[in-house]
């Protein structure tokens, strides 16, 4: 790229100036080799190419325990789409894909609304009294570690010894009694989403308070004056000024959707009722560990990064078409 052309006081047009190309030093080279090409290569090595492996590994019938394989093409992925039970775990992870980040993000925002602008109507805007109680207690379920969160909820769920079958009892609802919520088809999905979503909306809560708390508070006042209620001033004014963020939140929150590994063999190892809980990584795990079909879980795995990219690309050409961008594309 040149310069454009210069004009010299008595009006005459000077050819542009080609810019001087810099000298490739010492110092120049060892800084672009260290902070360029060294971050470069470990994330070659450590992420590119083990998924290069597993996509090679997915072509061939290898058991995971011998150093012999077979090419065999796309035979392993044939044979997914013929198995009932992966297709039944896919189908669980889109809908676990669907229902949690919507359900968590709906909630967030609504808790991160009423702790920053939630207030009073009248004076300066401000959120609810004791608000920093709320963030604090919302917040503690993330701080709990995965594992421990689904094998605290599976023993909750407990049919016979669980603390929810209890409370629900004791208030006269008998109906409760020795009630298998994650033995049921009709409540093993619903349970165990509701703990997913319990364990992340006071993060993505604190998120959004971080988010709203960036908003020029005459903003609000502006709406105020012009007679908006809480609705319409979290439609008008908050949700588009913070959807970068929520783009953000609902790409991570369906990434964990579309794996779920943890809640789901803490809650129910074998797949629930009829696989009702059944999701992609458990079946990935007991294909190449119990049945010793490395090739078909790498297949798999294949599948499941190919879902999570897809779901990505969604989300960004949803945002997009709906107006995301711009106010960063006008600046």
């Amino acid at each position: 790229m040149t310069a454009p052309a210069l004009v010299a006081p008595d009006g005459q047009t000077q050819p542009p100036r080609k810019r001087a190309r810099r000298k490739l030093t010492f110092e120049r080279a060892s800084f672009m080799l260290v902070f360029l090409g060294l971050p470069l290569a470990i994330f070659v090595v450590f992420v590119i190419w083990p998924f290069v492996q597993a996509f090679y590994y997915s072509l061939t019938n290898w058991s995971g325990f011998t150093a012999k394989m077979d090419f065999i093409g796309v035979a392993n992925y044939q044979r997914l789409l013929g198995d009932e039970t992966f297709m039944t775990a896919l189908r669980n992870n889109v809908a676990l894909a669907i229902v949690v980040p919507l359900v968590t993000i709906v909630l967030a925002l609504a808790l991160a609304t009423m702790v920053t602008v939630g207030g009073s109507k009248h004076g300066a805007v401000s959120g609810l009294r004791g608000s920093s109680f709320y963030r604090v207690v919302s917040f503690f379920p993330y701080t709990v570690p995965a594992i421990i969160t689904g094998l605290l909820w599976a023993q909750m769920y407990d049919p016979s010894r669980g603390l929810l079958n209890g409370l629900l009892t004791g208030v006269g609802l008998s109906g409760f009694d020795s009630f298998p919520w994650l033995g049921d088809t009709r409540t093993a999905m619903p349970a165990v989403m509701f703990v997913i979503v319990w364990s992340f909306v006071g993060f993505y809560m604190v998120l959004f308070v971080a988010a709203i708390k960036g908003i020029p508070s005459e903003l609000y006042d502006a709406a105020r004056i012009d007679g908006a209620g809480r609705l319409r001033t979290a439609f008008s004014v908050t949700l588009p000024l913070i959807r970068e963020n929520v783009q953000t939140a609902y790409i991570y929150l369906g990434i964990l959707a579309l794996d779920a590994f943890v809640y789901m063999q803490a809650m129910n190892p074998g797949g629930g009722p009829e696989n009702s809980t059944l999701v992609m990584s458990q079946d990935l795990f007991t294909t190449a560990f119990s049945k010793g079909q490395f090739g078909v879980a790498s297949a798999m795995g294949v599948t499941l990064a190919a879902m999570t990219l897809v779901f990505a690309a969604l989300v960004f050409t949803v945002n997009r078409l709906t107006g995301g961008g711009q106010r960063g594309e006008s600046r």
